[in-house]
């Protein structure tokens, strides 16, 4: 019972975080909150178009779109192929990769850009799907290497 009410959480809990992302870009694009503090000067909502790749490196175009849209799909195999494996603890970060480089492919395709809209300082601007992203990414990595510690022992 416990690991479905987990599993339950988790499911909300991303499509809750996928709904807030779409809300806060819809927000920034409409220019309501055009900047506004977060937390004083350090972190600030603040609409920023980005037309190229993560931490705004250089790259950009159709052929950055195919890409996205081939790397969605290949996540999305392995998400299937986790599933045939019955290896379940993957399937959350991988929807978390999955569900945010969407949401930022959506914009790429409507905009020509991607919405980012949480601007913090010193570091860059960006938005959640892409911090849904980094997490999947992370939790992928945790799992793992807790996969490999076991296995050794």
């Amino acid at each position: 019972m416990f690991t479905s009410i987990k599993k339950m959480m988790a499911i909300l809990a991303i499509i809750f975080f996928v709904c807030l992302d779409r809300f806060l870009k819809i927000l920034a694009v409409s220019h309501a909150w055009r900047r506004h503090n977060l937390i004083g000067e350090i972190f600030k909502f603040s609409y920023q178009p980005n037309y190229h790749i993560a931490f705004s490196l250089p790259l950009g175009g159709r052929l950055l779109e195919v890409v996205i849209f081939l790397i969605i799909l290949s996540v999305m195999a392995a998400g299937l192929d986790c599933l045939r494996k019955q290896e379940a603890s993957k399937l959350a970060p991988l929807a978390l990769i999955v569900l945010g480089a969407s949401s930022n492919l959506y914009d790429r395709l409507k905009f020509g850009f991607v919405v980012d809209y949480l601007d913090l300082k010193y570091f860059t601007v960006f938005n959640l799907a892409d911090a849904m992203i980094v997490a999947g990414v992370i939790f992928l990595i945790i799992f793992s290497y807790k996969k490999r510690k076991n296995a050794q022992h």
